[in-house]
């Protein structure tokens, strides 16, 4: 199942959040707003340690399955929201990759836990939503290729093989789409984030 994700919204503070929650638990199709607002953040947890895409998103699409059916199991004890999220999507990544139905490049998703350490967890999945974020602006073509050749960790040949393309026009649009993140992070100054996508921006000749 494809997703794309929806327009973003801006985070809710803690009571509004709540208000979201408790009106989704009495209508469910009140979980719309929670599902807008959550969207990138669980689909960034799952992408980072899923290298497949098809995979992650089946996997995002899995979480908010799992999540609305146990809306009214979930009790608020002043942790975000999202942390109940992240937990269903760390044991759905767990799950997966035990199943073995398809190998998956998975980074072990940590234990989600409602104290003091899951604000730097969600920190860490806010940056990555960010990033995504941007990657989705990037042109057709270049974000197919940034996506395939850093999230699905494709080679340089397999890409050209997918798309139908010469190597040399995939290395440009690799180049040309690096290029575009560079700018807008800087324009965004998300400084942290910076951090965690010089895996993604550094220069990539290799074709292995």
């Amino acid at each position: 199942m494809v997703l794309r994700a929806p327009a973003s919204k801006r985070s809710p503070e803690k009571a509004e959040e709540r208000l979201l929650v408790e009106a989704a638990q009495k209508d469910p199709t009140r979980f719309a707003d929670l599902y807008e607002i959550n969207f990138e953040r669980v689909y960034a947890f799952i992408a980072w340690r899923v290298a497949d895409r098809d995979a992650a998103e089946d996997l995002t699409s899995e979480v908010f399955h799992k999540a609305l059916a146990n809306l009214r199991r979930f009790e608020w004890r002043g942790a975000p929201f999202a942390a109940w999220l992240l937990r269903i999507a760390a044991n759905a990544i767990a799950d997966k990759a035990q199943r073995g139905k398809k190998e998956l490049a998975v980074d072990d998703p940590p234990e989600i836990a409602e104290d003091a350490s899951v604000l730097a967890d969600l920190e860490e999945v806010e940056r990555l939503a960010r990033l995504f974020r941007l990657v989705e602006q990037l042109p057709e073509d270049q974000r197919r290729v940034i996506a395939m050749r850093f999230a699905e960790e494709k080679s340089i040949h397999e890409i050209a093989e997918r798309l139908g393309r010469t190597e040399g026009a995939v290395k440009q649009l690799q180049f040309r789409g690096l290029q575009t993140l560079r700018a807008k992070i800087e324009d965004a100054k998300p400084q942290r984030a910076q951090s965690h996508t010089k895996r993604m921006t550094k220069p990539v000749d290799k074709d292995a």
